[in-house]
């Protein structure tokens, strides 16, 4: 019962000094994000506001164009053989992603040959990866801008501490240390931000080459199973 007791009261207040840390690391940060002053900070900030969003978007865009295309391109053969091409395309509008597009742009090209077909994907796909890709290059942007600006902060600021120096004609480390730590402040939060947008960035690219690699697949299988069902226009 004691031993019971002894370990409830410890988890208590482990709790307590766990929520008492976060808070106080959320507080720390707020001022020392405050110390750096709002010229650079706000828009280091808005750097990573937006770079976040943008980002946000991309993998929502992404995970919902991921398709299972081994089932997709099953689907589309069963409704070949039973239906025949406007089945198949059936199949492919009711399907979302850039590889049920792709499928039905082939698939709506049979009347040519299946030159055409290939000449279709291989254009369709184009499309499809420029829509994959889009806004992607903004969240590069960020992730070079946010260090940036925390650097000209750093310099900016070094620039005022030697004029301090100079004004008062010898070194005080009193005089200068608020201006040295507001400069160096700036350059942390420039690298945090293109840190947390850098792993951002990379999953995105690696979401973007899966996909890819998918729709290179789906393009093969598409041609091979046109083949092989002989599909002619």
């Amino acid at each position: 019962m004691f031993a019971f007791a002894a370990l409830t009261i410890l988890n208590v207040a482990t709790v307590s000094a766990q929520e008492e840390t976060t808070k106080g690391f959320h507080q720390e940060l707020k001022e020392r994000f405050i110390q750096g002053g709002p010229e650079f900070m706000g828009i280091v900030l808005l750097c990573l506001i937006l770079g976040l969003a943008v980002a946000i978007e991309r993998i929502i865009y992404l995970n919902m164009a991921t398709t299972n295309t081994k089932k997709l391109a099953a689907n589309v053969e069963e409704a070949l053989t039973s239906g025949g091409v406007e089945a198949a395309k059936e199949v492919c509008r009711n399907t979302k992603g850039p590889v049920a597009s792709i499928y039905y742009q082939g698939l709506d090209r049979i009347d040519e040959g299946l030159d055409a077909v290939e000449k279709a994907v291989v254009a369709y796909g184009g499309v499809q990866m420029g829509q994959l890709e889009k806004n992607v290059s903004w969240v590069s942007l960020f992730i070079a801008v946010a260090p940036m600006l925390g650097f000209m902060g750093t310099v900016i600021g070094m620039i005022l501490a030697f004029d301090k120096i100079s004004q008062a004609g010898g070194l005080d480390a009193s005089l200068i240390a608020g201006d040295i730590k507001v400069a160096l402040l700036t350059t942390v939060f420039g690298l945090i931000v293109a840190i947390i947008l850098q792993i951002f960035y990379n999953y995105i690219i690696a979401k973007i080459d899966s996909i890819v690699n998918d729709m290179e697949d789906a393009s093969i299988i598409l041609i091979d199973l046109l083949i092989r069902n002989k599909v002619q226009g």
